[in-house]
């Protein structure tokens, strides 16, 4: 390891750790300051430090793999998403500090509930943790990861490292250490991340080349439409946007609006946020994009493009200074929603030790102990190290358990505790059953779908079957039977507009996203008949036989036509008369030529034979376009998934018309005394188009 890099990444290191710790000087040992920094925090402070532990570890690794994989589809992540938060700022986050400062409650489980220690409040807290606990792993997971690549350190000590950062900070300032950290490493990211995206972008040869490098590894990358999405686009879509909605239900970012002061502080924190977080999405998107291209290898850890392209196009202080931007992110990240557990556990689960500050900062340690554990043991657990799916479950999973509630308490319904439970319960068994089921992945749907519809659902059927007098959505009424219909026009008409411009629009599934390496390719050759019939071609002629692949009855789905293959079949037919032959020999048939030549488009072939006087004769013409000898070899080597596909699938290029051209020469030997007469022959065809089946698996 370059010591430049060892130097630069501890240089940049302790300038955050320095920010954090100074936090010290002004700080109170009381479990408010502790928690929400006294409810005096400055705006952009709050904006910056709430886009940092809303991105964090997540956008530096998950985002950036999610890029890597997805390709240009990913902007609907972004865009919907950005909506979503927009909303909930606007809205929720507008509620949540009213009642948080009316009330004095200082976590997200308390706001859901009419009083602290309530039985939902507690529930809602035990979630709380459980899903903290993971998102804080995957913070802990990011810096190892970030650590291993660039430092070479085993993950496992990256993230002991981070238990020991995270203790620090919440024993330093609490929240404020965390908030004090963020901003500073955020702008210290940035900075980064604007040179890392410049010189990326040279790197593939400006937009055009990064556009082209995506395209030859698989085309889909650069549609904005996915291809293959088990439920359609509309829920895929839908699925981002109540991600991004889910905001108001994370409660380490949460805590940053609890730490305003009034509601022209959220406004201009909002603009703050924004602001800020828009480029910041922009630049990782690229970054993610370009990594895709630099990095080809089949056993490539998408989740390590930026941290590995800073390690390949930056100098070492610049490799320093991203790598410790990194690391202090995922870590203050860690820290806050490590604090967001303590305050859960505090003031919900165990309400007596709300103002004990030295049995809460032994929470604090218990609690980050327990996420550490965690992230250790994900290393150990197929896809448990995925920063993506670790920050998607916890997530969506929070969203789910806390929006809804948010959403009927901000509209002026007023749950009560079994109402409440029950959609929590509801809400978390849809989130978790959905991921167990594997329907959260790319050609998916988020949970966010499935846990807030049934968080809802729950809420409508309880309130219809417990207190149907009461407006479900309190002092917004539903719409009027009358109304039902333009309310119904006006959901499946954009569903179905989307839905078809899907249909039209979207690519065709390729396979792609196996980086050059080695591959193992298996598969079946199978045949379809294109023509069959026999026919009288007289000597001299040539006869031509149209066929088309629209009139085959096809087997199977398969219609990846890779050849064609003609088999002609042919006897003698020459006659002889006269007394001379009776002589031995004298009556034996000369050979005829027959000629064949099959024509798909641009590939064509053509082959002879002779018959042989008694029995028949044949022979074959066998036309390919596909690389048969990478097909048959079984195995290919320093190629990407998408190149091997290239050599393996007509894309459509065997169907259309084919012609057949027979020609028969014939020949007529004549013996003394003895006529030989030979008009033609007849000539029998079997055409058959060759379908190629096969498998790209790693080797």
């Amino acid at each position: 390891m370059d010591i430049a890099v060892i130097l630069s990444f501890l240089f940049f290191m302790s300038i955050f750790a320095g920010v954090g710790l100074a936090s010290v000087r002004v700080k109170k040992d009381t479990t408010d300051d502790y928690l929400v920094a006294g409810r005096g925090m400055s705006p952009p402070l709050a904006a910056l430090s709430a886009v940092s532990t809303w991105n964090s570890g997540y956008m530096f690794i998950g985002f950036i793999g999610f890029t890597y994989t997805l390709g240009y589809p990913v902007a609907f992540l972004a865009f919907m998403s950005t909506i979503g938060q927009f909303v909930a700022w606007m809205w929720l986050y507008k509620f949540i500090q009213k009642e948080g400062n009316e009330r004095g409650v200082r976590s997200l489980s308390s706001l859901v509930a009419e009083k602290a220690g309530a039985p939902e409040a507690k529930l809602a807290g035990v979630l709380s943790v459980l899903f903290l606990s993971i998102y804080a792993a995957a913070q802990l997971t990011s810096g190892g990861k970030a650590l291993f690549v660039m430092m070479g350190w085993p993950e496992v000590i990256g993230i002991l490292i981070g238990f020991v950062l995270v203790v620090a900070y919440c024993y330093a300032g609490g929240i404020r250490a965390s908030i004090w950290t963020d901003a500073a490493q955020s702008c210290v990211m940035l900075v980064g991340s604007t040179i890392l995206c410049w010189i990326s972008i040279q790197e593939v040869g400006g937009f055009s080349g990064l556009k082209d490098g995506l395209n030859q590894q698989d085309p889909a990358l650069t549609n904005f439409l996915p291809p293959d999405l088990m439920f359609g686009l509309t829920l895929w879509i839908a699925a981002f946007f109540l991600g991004g909605l889910s905001v108001a239900g994370q409660p380490q970012v949460v805590s940053r609006v609890m730490t305003l002061g009034d509601d022209k502080d959220r406004r201009e924190a909002m603009i703050w946020f924004f602001v800020w977080q828009t480029p910041f999405i922009v630049l990782m998107l690229i970054i993610g994009l370009a990594s895709r291209v630099l990095f080809t290898e089949s056993d490539f850890d998408a989740e390590l493009g930026l941290p590995m392209m800073a390690m390949e196009t930056m100098p070492a202080i610049g490799v320093g200074m991203i790598l410790a931007s990194i690391f202090a992110a995922t870590m203050s990240t860690a820290d806050s929603q490590v604090l967001a557990c303590t305050a859960a556990i505090t003031d919900d689960i165990k309400p007596e030790w709300n103002q004990d500050h030295k049995t809460t900062k032994q929470v604090t340690i218990a609690v980050a102990a327990f996420a550490t554990l965690i992230s250790i043991a994900g290393l150990y657990i197929p896809g448990g190290d995925s920063v993506f799916q670790l920050v998607v479950f916890a997530v969506y999973g929070l969203g789910g358990v806390f929006v809804p509630l948010l959403i009927i308490r901000w509209a002026g319904y007023k749950p009560d505790t079994t109402h409440s439970v029950s959609m929590m319960v509801a809400a978390f068994s849809g989130v978790f059953i959905w991921t167990v089921l594997g329907l959260d992945g790319a050609d998916g749907v988020f949970p966010s779908v499935p846990g807030m519809g049934a968080a809802f659902a729950t809420h409508f059927t309880l309130n219809y079957i417990r207190s149907p007098k009461i407006a479900p959505l309190g002092r917004f009424k539903l719409p009027k039977k009358s109304q039902y219909g333009a309310v119904a026009a006006a959901i499946l008409i954009p569903f179905g507009a989307a839905e078809a411009v899907y249909l039209v629009g979207a690519p065709e599934s390729t396979g792609g996203g196996g980086g050059v390496g080695n591959y193992s390719i298996s598969g079946d050759i199978t045949y379809e008949i294109l023509g069959n019939s026999t026919e009288y071609v007289n000597d001299g002629e040539t006869i031509l036989i149209d066929l088309n692949t629209n009139n085959i009855e096809w087997a199977s789905d398969n219609r990846n036509v890779v050849g064609v293959r003609v088999l002609l079949t042919y006897s003698e037919d020459e006659t002889s008369n006269g007394a001379g032959c009776a002589a031995p020999g004298a009556s034996q048939p000369d050979p005829d030529t027959i000629t064949g030549t099959v024509t798909h488009d641009e590939f064509n072939g053509t082959e002879s034979g002779q018959n042989q006087g008694q029995g028949s004769s044949s022979h074959e013409i066998f036309v390919e376009w596909y690389n048969s000898s990478l097909y048959f070899s079984g195995n290919a080597t320093n190629m990407s998934k998408s190149e091997i596909k290239n050599e393996l699938d007509s894309m459509g290029a065997g169907l259309g018309a084919y012609f057949l051209e027979i020609n028969v020469e014939a020949e007529s030997g004549n013996a003394l005394g003895c006529n030989h007469t030979d008009n033609g022959e007849e000539v029998e065809y079997l055409v058959e188009v060759v379908l190629l089946d096969y498998e790209i698996t790693p080797a």
